[in-house]
């Protein structure tokens, strides 16, 4: 077997891996990259060079100064500055899309979602609408917003790196910008003006989008009562009995209980109306009367994996969680057992100023409260300064993104700005590996002469087409894949691929290279394609076609408008 075909079947099998689900991503680039150690495509030497790529050290500096940022204040208040100072439903969507974008194309995705999803749920509740009719057009906001610049995703900087490579020099910071830009407001002008009338108002869109079901525990007051008899009494007071427990150990039905026996408990009620409707005790330690905030815990957040308790620990005992959301059910497991997932929904208690401070610092979504988390302003605009600092230093000095970000995140460090434990924590650690591992296989691709072979096969089919058709083709091709792969392991494939199909068809590369910027970042179809949009998923109460619905036109919208501008911008070579 030729080296083309070893490589070309290693990507296709770690391109189904991908696109399964079943496995970690970054587990199956780094069983890709041991494929190409073992087969020879990759040298020992050349295994790990990845780890050191610029590309990977400017993500890494890029999250640590964006969380810093996040969890200053400053770009939440200018985002709430909208929800009180314009007036009409579909102004306040403009200036709220505009906005995020705005956010997230000068840091991550994910922060800019979280920062900004209070005030679009906000916004929905003062039009009478159900959050879901500004949920997804937010999400679809902030993806659009990272097709802008250098930094607004990782696959910006990778196919930077890849342009450097192959021809010699890296994509400026505002390379991407005149077509990035064009794209965003093209498609923000559909998402406020058409998008979410697309999205279905459903009669349960309520019970959909703001479900009042908490799952928490009750504590047995007396002994003697059998299962059933707690279920009676508890369908009753309007709730459902879900398991007891012992201790740690879940009771038989048949087992008679006894007093301090724990029941996992269904309601719409919270655990002291609850208290007060039956002769169960409720074992949240707060009073009644403190605010009750609903959130979703975003990816990155440093509650993963962790404990409920660690809500408690991180707030110095002011916030606990109160009750759990859908996945408890389904685990019916004593809720000290529970990890903290990403996805999952929370009920958290305690007063506002201290649910405020621990949500803006923990990355939860925040559905239905708006509070202003505290805000030093010296402390944000020497954040601000710094970040304005190292685009400076890409800009006007030509230093490389990796050593302005990493640079930055050191002077934010050192100056204790963020937080000592969240200078790790904000690193997606799982990102920088997939990152690393997949550039060592992306080069054996293109190095083995796997990717001239695809290559020569794209520029056969498009011979002889106009460049806008050449262009639309190439987004096109970058889009459908990036359905299935996230937009990295898309860019590393595409990125050489496009380059080599623009030196046969005679298309300026750089054309090509942005035409798969704009169509990596295009994933609109699915909530699957983006963790923006998979995050919002419930609390939009959204169904997996309701993406699609919206999204297609979408697409249609950035596939012509990437086509139309790129043409103009590169001619006919």
């Amino acid at each position: 077997m030729t080296q083309a075909a070893l490589s070309a079947l290693i990507l296709a099998a770690t391109l189904i891996l991908f696109a399964s689900e079943r496995v970690r991503h970054d587990l199956v680039a780094l069983l890709a990259l041991l494929a190409c150690l073992v087969t020879g495509l990759v040298s020992p030497e050349q295994a790990f060079r990845g780890f050191s790529d610029p590309a990977v050290l400017a993500v890494a500096g890029v999250l640590v100064v964006g969380r810093a940022i996040e969890v200053s204040g400053l770009a939440s208040s200018v985002a709430r500055l909208i929800a009180e100072r314009i007036p009409g439903f579909v102004p306040r969507l403009v200036a709220l899309l505009a906005v995020a974008a705005l956010l997230s194309a000068f840091m991550n995705n994910i922060a800019a979602l979280v920062i900004t999803m209070p005030v679009a749920a906000a916004i929905a509740r003062d039009a009478h609408l159900p959050p879901g009719a500004t949920l997804m057009p937010l999400a679809f906001a902030t993806i659009l917003g990272g097709m802008t610049t250098l930094i607004g995703t990782p696959a910006n900087l990778i196919l930077s790196s890849i342009r450097d490579d192959q021809l010699g020099a890296p994509l400026g910071f505002f390379a991407m910008s005149p077509v990035g830009t064009a794209v965003a407001l093209a498609g923000l002008a559909y998402l406020a003006l058409l998008g979410w009338r697309f999205l279905p108002h459903r009669r349960n869109s309520e019970d959909r989008t703001r479900p009042l079901w908490y799952v928490f525990e009750m504590e047995a007051a007396r002994s003697g009562a059998s299962a059933s008899d707690r279920r009676a009494m508890l369908r009753a007071a309007g709730a459902r009995l879900l398991a007891n427990f012992r201790g740690a150990q879940r009771i038989d039905p048949d087992t008679p209980g006894e007093r301090g026996d724990r029941l996992l408990v269904l309601a719409r009620t919270d655990p002291w109306a609850l208290a007060g409707a039956t002769d169960l005790a409720h074992t949240a330690r707060g009073a009644a009367g403190s605010a009750i905030a609903r959130v979703v815990v975003a990816h990155g957040s440093p509650l993963i994996d962790r404990g409920y308790d660690e809500v408690r620990t991180r707030s110095a005992e002011a916030v606990e969680v109160l009750a759990a959301g859908p996945r408890a059910s389904r685990a019916r497991r004593p809720l000290v057992q529970m990890r903290i997932h990403a996805g999952d929904q929370l009920f958290l208690h305690g007063e506002p100023e201290a649910l405020a401070s621990l949500i803006s610092a923990s990355r939860l979504l925040e559905v239905n409260r708006l509070d202003r988390p505290p805000v030093n302003r010296l402390r944000a605009a020497i954040v601000a300064a710094i970040f304005a600092g190292a685009i400076a230093a890409i800009v006007f000095f030509s230093l490389s993104p990796a050593l302005a970000f990493v640079g930055a995140a050191v002077l934010l460090a050192s100056l204790r700005l963020l937080p000592a434990e969240d200078v790790y924590r904000s690193i997606d650690w799982s990102v920088l590996v997939l990152l690393a591992a997949m550039i060592p296989v992306g080069q054996s691709f293109d190095e083995s002469g796997a990717a001239a072979i695809a290559a020569q096969w794209l520029g056969s089919s498009l011979a002889g087409a106009p460049l806008f058709i050449v262009l639309a083709a190439l987004c096109t091709a970058t889009m459908l894949l990036s359905i299935f792969l996230n937009n990295i392991a898309t860019a590393i494939v595409m990125g050489p691929l496009a380059i080599e199909a623009a030196r046969l068809l005679d298309v300026n590369p750089n054309a090509a290279l942005l035409a798969v910027l704009i169509g990596a970042s295009s994933d609109f179809l699915t909530p699957i394609g983006h963790q923006n949009n998979l995050l919002v998923m419930g609390p939009g109460g959204y169904r997996f076609t309701d993406y699609a619905r919206v999204g297609a036109p979408l697409v249609l919208i950035v596939i012509l408008v990437a086509a139309a501008v790129l043409s103009a911008q590169f001619g006919s070579g």
